[in-house]
């Protein structure tokens, strides 16, 4: 493992901290200004921070409690200064009607090292769609 890898995976893990903690300055702290957010909900696409902080704020206030956010699967690529990271996240906690939810999520992550500091410049979530049925797919417990 690279240096930059190093750092990235340690920009990540300050990202699942943050979203778990639900700290929204964090958060953004770790986001490029010009960021582009593709997510499944809509509009599906954010552009620049305002946007995106609009949508994690949604997020958050969709759980009573923390959020729990596990990484499997985590690849990452560095050159120089750009990043490419690819994982999946299961996303798990209490809903505000009380329900517990258990979703797995695909993630894609771009980062852009600038002044020494790596940012996210482009993030993109999906939910894996069982096309069968057009309902979301979950792996088998392990």
């Amino acid at each position: 493992m690279t240096s930059s890898d190093s750092e990235v995976r340690a920009l990540l893990d300050s990202r699942v901290q943050a979203a778990q903690d639900k700290d929204i300055d964090r958060l953004m702290s770790l986001y490029s200004p010009d960021i582009v957010y593709y997510d499944v909900v809509p509009p599906l696409q954010f552009v620049g921070t305002e946007e995106v902080r609009r949508n994690f704020v949604r997020w958050f206030d969709e759980y009573d409690g923390p959020i729990s956010l596990e990484t499997h699967d985590l690849t990452i690529a560095t050159d120089a200064d750009v990043a490419f990271v690819n994982m999946l996240h299961l996303d798990s906690g209490t809903r505000k009607n009380g329900l517990p939810i258990s979703i797995w999520v695909r993630s894609t992550v771009c980062c852009r090292r600038s002044g020494g500091t790596w940012t996210i410049t482009h993030e993109h979530i999906s939910v894996p769609i069982n096309p069968e049925n057009m309902q979301a797919w979950f792996p088998p417990e392990t």
